[in-house]
């Protein structure tokens, strides 16, 4: 039979709305669509972050340093590199009358924009402000109720707004404020008395290559050139590292939630098509009597699933596509993607290849018996179940192993996707012992008194029974239940516990180390109770660390191992006499009072183990060109939630003291105090620091984590329906036995009442018997999500996770309660003649 007869006989007696095959659509729709999705809204936010690299950074590559510029030697090299502009970062306070703001104040030189266009209200393109000119922020200007030619005060100088902001071009490259953003000229942070000696701010350099350049051998070249500047050192390739590693992350886990429910659907698949091939098993019985080969049969019934697979996987695409637009406009203002549509060849055949790959490995075993079983053996199939074909098993592990290949392959973390294919394949094998188990134990309980508990028990275990199908679907609809509600409930612990209800009132910044005594006179007069903590405050880079005779340069790393962050670029440094705070000694000794030996610090437990440091080891540090070297003198745990100052390294104070620095201060004032009041002084007196109020702050941590709940929501939600769609698949490949065995029953006297009865006992005990199961499996790979992939702390709500247990049970009972109204209204003469 040739391929286009085959197919003519596949279309006749395939049905107009997919009869029978419409669980495989609606699985592999569902797990398409979700990976259209996400590759092409991954793939259009990469694209715009390579095609506008230069625009984001503002340059082809960027050095920033704390606390001071460029010398003239490391500015003539990158002047060699080509058209240079420098600027300077930091937190300052925006004055109008008595409104005042914490800003990010961000001063630029005549070259800015090296790349893409400032646009101020109206549409206007501007260069960087001259004299005492200001470009704000739409926050900004709302903030302080200010428009174009309106004037404010920063620091001690006064500055006419000249535009608000429509688009900044470097502003995604930027990285997260603590303020809305107001441009300024170059000299205006020092003119304002902002830059005295110890202010903690910012230099940003950018340069604008005059030649096409190897990025990452000009940073390297950069770095070997200046090893001890402690330059952090962005390039055009990486204009938000930030962001990258954001949807780097949302990627992998989304990717992960596609593939899960593309295997929990294929389990769906494996059962619809069972039950497709077994209700035309006749069909396929006469076609063999009228001489049909193994092949012909083959051919009919693949081309026949590989249409419905084909109109899934279309609809699964469109519908991918359609979302894209929805998912950008909720992350706009987030993340650099257009709200339009967008079509990305690669992510839809990708996900159109793991749809169809699915549908070949778990609908390949059903096909394969229909294939090479005589017509009489298919007669006999519903009392005779047939045998297991095992030539099936090739096609199946071909299959397997292009999904495999294709997930290594295209995963930016290959380990992480093998790592899930691999738990995935394990858990679908324990689900499969733990169905021969449970029929196994089921035979060897004792028989119950109860005719109807004993025929829900022998539904259990009966040659032909449903069991290892519905201990699948079970196990992975009720784990995907637990899913949902333990990530979900962590995420919302992390915001309780990361998002404080009690933190400080205020964060000051740059208070002068002579002014202390004034600043706290000034916080006591509006709150005598109130409770102050200040510290020194500077900025320094680790440019060696290990043992004192074989220390390791930062400079040399080709990588920073994982969990020692605070190698990367420079980080706030204190010093102190006492253990600060929420800290707590974990190894070593504390150097006491007036200590005046060698210089010591205090580093993160967390930090030492991944940096592979310890007591004795040594740090050096670059603190405003100057190296400090300090012995490790013990380690800390630290309490990141407190909402205070923590800091990787503290140092004794014979370290640091003589090195020019502020302070910074952390203000508790009592419950009901006005805060209006002590701003404004504060604001007034100390008009070179900032004062960041905490509860705007905590209220955009709230909202990212609040944003990564919802995208994990939806994400987890797949799953439960991919879930749901097996489970309701399982029952209903299970219905045309179950339909037969109903009559009997029927026609042996049973009524609908104990029907129903031996139905809910059946189910009831096999989702009992899973509930612990799936409260594992659910669990760990919740785990595996937050702590893994996220990095955030493990902190479910376990009687959320149990109560929405308990809701998939009820769900179950439902569904297999609705699956069995069908069954009572089955005529016996009818069925007993299908036969």
């Amino acid at each position: 039979m040739s391929w286009s007869t085959a197919w003519r006989i596949a279309r006749r007696d395939l049905n107009a709305r997919f009869k029978g095959l419409r669980l495989l659509l609606v699985c592999i729709f569902l797990g398409t669509a979700a990976l259209a999705a996400i590759g092409t809204l991954t793939a259009a936010i990469e694209r715009e972050l390579a095609a506008n690299g230069q625009q984001f950074l503002g340059g082809d590559l960027q050095i920033e340093l704390w606390q001071r510029s460029l010398n003239d030697e490391e500015r003539a090299a990158l002047e060699e590199l080509g058209t240079v502009s420098a600027g300077t970062r930091l937190q300052a306070m925006a004055r109008k009358d008595d409104i005042a703001a914490p800003i990010e104040l961000k001063a630029v030189d005549a070259r800015y924009p090296l790349y893409g266009s400032l646009v101020l209200d109206g549409g206007r393109t501007a260069g960087a402000p001259e004299g005492n000119e200001a470009y704000l922020a739409p926050g900004a200007a709302d903030r302080l109720g200010v428009a174009a030619g309106d004037t404010i005060l920063i620091g001690t100088e006064t500055l006419q707004v000249a535009g608000i902001i429509e688009d900044e071009p470097d502003r995604l490259g930027e990285g997260f404020q603590l303020g809305p953003t107001i441009i300024v000229a170059e000299d205006l942070p020092e003119r304002a008395g902002l830059l005295a000696p110890g202010s903690m701010y910012q230099s940003k350099t950018r340069v604008a290559f005059d030649a096409q350049r190897d990025l990452e051998a000009t940073e390297e070249a950069l770095k070997a050139r200046f090893p001890e500047a402690g330059f952090d050192i962005d390039t055009a390739d990486r204009a938000a590292p930030g962001t990258d590693r954001f949807v780097s992350r949302m990627s992998e886990f989304l990717t992960l939630v596609g593939l899960a429910a593309l295997v929990i659907a294929g389990i769906g698949i494996g059962g619809g098509v069972s039950s497709y091939l077994d209700a035309r098993r006749q069909s396929v019985a006469t076609l063999k009597i009228l001489g049909a080969t193994s092949s012909d049969i083959a051919r009919i019934y693949a081309l026949q699933i590989l249409a419905a697979a084909a109109v899934g996987s279309l609809a699964g695409l469109a519908v991918g596509v359609a979302a894209v637009p929805l998912l950008a406009t909720a992350l706009e203002g987030l993340l650099p993607v257009d709200t339009g549509f967008v079509f990305d060849a690669g992510a839809l055949m990708l996900a159109a290849s793991y749809g169809l790959l699915v549908a070949l490995v778990f609908a390949a075993p059903p096909l394969m018996r229909a294939r090479h079983f005589p017509a009489m053996a298919l007669m006999r199939a519903r009392v005779a179940p047939l045998a297991r074909d095992k030539s099936a098993l090739l096609v199946v592990l071909a299959g397997l192993a292009a999904i495999v290949g294709l997930a290594l392959v295209t995963a930016q973390q290959p380990l992480l996707s093998g790592g899930f294919l691999a738990g995935a394949a394990v858990v679908l094998g324990l689900l499969a012992a733990l169905g021969w188990t449970i029929r196994a134990v089921a035979a060897a309980l004792p028989r119950p008194a109860s005719p109807v508990a004993r025929a829900a028990l022998a539904n259990i275990h009966r040659p032909g029974s449903s069991t290892g199908a519905l201990v699948t679907a079970l196990g992975f609809g009720l784990a995907a239940f637990v899913l949902l509600a333990a990530v979900q409930s962590a995420i919302d612990g992390n915001i309780e516990k990361r998002v404080p209800a009690q933190a400080p009132d205020y964060f000051v910044l740059d208070i002068p180390r002579e002014s202390e005594a004034q600043f706290h006179a000034l916080v006591h007069e509006t709150d005598p109770e109130a409770k102050i903590r200040t510290v020194p405050a500077l900025r320094g880079a680790v440019l060696a660390f290990g043992a004192k005779d074989n220390m390791t340069r930062t400079a040399t790393l080709e990588e920073i191992p994982d969990g020692a962050w605070a190698l990367r670029g420079e980080r706030g440094l204190t010093y102190s006499d006492t253990v600060p705070d929420g800290n707590s000694v974990t190894d070593g000794e504390w150097w006491g009072q007036m200590y005046d030996g060698e210089p010591l610090v205090s580093i993160d437990e967390e930090f030492a183990r991944a940096a592979g440091l310890e007591i004795g080891d040594y740090l050096t540090f670059g603190v405003l060109g100057v190296e400090v070297n300090a012995r490790i003198a013990n380690t800390r745990r630290i309490d990141w939630e407190s909402m205070g100052f923590n800091y990787v390294f503290v140092l004794s104070p014979n370290a640091l003291r003589d090195t020019p620095h502020n302070l910074a201060a952390t203000v508790e004032l009592r419950e009901g105090t006005p805060t209006g009041p002590l701003l404004q002084t504060l604001v007034s007196e100390f008009p070179s620091s900032s004062v960041i109020e905490v509860g705007g702050v905590l209220q955009q941590a709230r909202t990212i984590l609040e944003q990564v709940g919802l995208a994990t929501l939806a994400a987890a939600s797949v799953a439960v329906l991919a879930g749901l769609a097996v489970l309701l698949g399982a029952i209903a490949a299970a219905r045309a036995s179950r339909t037969y065995d109903t009559v009997v029953l029927r026609v042996l006297g049973a009524d609908r009442r104990q029907v129903l009865t031996m139905q809910l006992i059946e189910y009831g005990l096999l989702a009992g018997a899973l509930a612990l199961v799936a409260l594992g499996l659910g669990s760990l790979t919740a785990w595996l999500v937050i702590t893994q992939l996220f990095e955030f702390d493990w902190l479910p709500d376990w009687g959320e996770i149990l109560a929405v247990l308990g809701l998939g049970l009820a769900v179950v009972l439902a569904f297999a309660v609705g699956a069995s109204l069908p069954l009572l209204r089955a005529r016996p003469a009818q069925a007993l003649r299908a036969l």
